[in-house]
């Protein structure tokens, strides 16, 4: 790719994720454009924390996010739609918490304050990854460091962001960049569902399937991933 034809290229990391969610696209994704990992743990609201993003980000880029990502990615849209050139949506949703995800998200905060993080990684961990994937003592270390690397006071500001968010299917249709929307068929925090429902809803949207792979699909099946994206870029 040509220096005329570089994109850069943003990436929203999940809740109480660091830039080790993406190391392993890194090298490929690298040979588009210029890649950020942006820091989405300095606000406690989602238009806040997209604000900061687009305040540090590029005029033009692609914009990807996992999870939590996905759902700031979504709030940028809403701010400005205009400097997304392409959009990539990794196991996340567009609907807002149900009242028993709510009730979870305010109980995890309270373990939180009292500086409980690795209580929240051992209930966590059934449920972000693949079942085949429960004795990946490897896997489990990573997820446990990135969220003890984000530290309690950030991983509260996160919740209280997710807690707050809006129902983004009402803005869907609008999205006219390429979109490209990945799940992992096993994903039990971000059913497969909600990919299916939001690619349904945008207009120019593509949706993957990796097999095998639960919530955190960019660790869990990283060739698969990063393949998509890769072609996702080449659109």
């Amino acid at each position: 790719m040509s220096d005329a034809e570089s994109l850069p290229i943003l990436l929203i990391p999940g809740l109480g994720c660091t830039a080790r969610l993406y190391t392993e696209q890194l090298p490929a994704l690298w040979t588009f454009g210029p890649v950020t990992i942006a820091d989405h743990r300095r606000a406690d609201s989602m238009d806040a924390i997209a604000r900061q993003i687009l305040d540090d980000a590029p005029p033009r880029f692609a914009l990807a996010g996992l999870s939590m990502g996905g759902y700031i990615a979504l709030a940028i849209m809403r701010l400005a739609a205009e400097r997304v050139a392409k959009l990539a949506l990794l196991d996340t949703g567009s609907r807002a918490d149900t009242p028993e995800a709510a009730k979870r998200r305010k109980a995890s905060i309270a373990l939180a304050r009292a500086g409980k993080l690795e209580e929240i990684n051992a209930m966590l961990w059934p449920v972000l990854v693949h079942k085949d994937r429960q004795g990946d003592t490897a896997l489990k270390k990573i997820a446990g460091d990135m969220t003890l690397a984000v530290g309690a006071d950030a991983f509260v500001r996160q919740q209280t962001a997710i807690l707050t968010r809006p129902d983004s299917r009402p803005g869907l249709p609008a999205i006219t960049c390429p979109t490209l929307v990945l799940v992992g068929d096993g994903d039990q925090l971000t059913p497969p569902a909600l990919s299916e429902e939001m690619a349904g809803l945008i207009p120019r949207s593509r949706l993957v399937m990796v097999p095998d792979c639960g919530h955190l699909s960019t660790l869990e099946r990283p060739d698969a991933v990063t393949q998509a994206l890769v072609e996702w870029l080449r659109r």
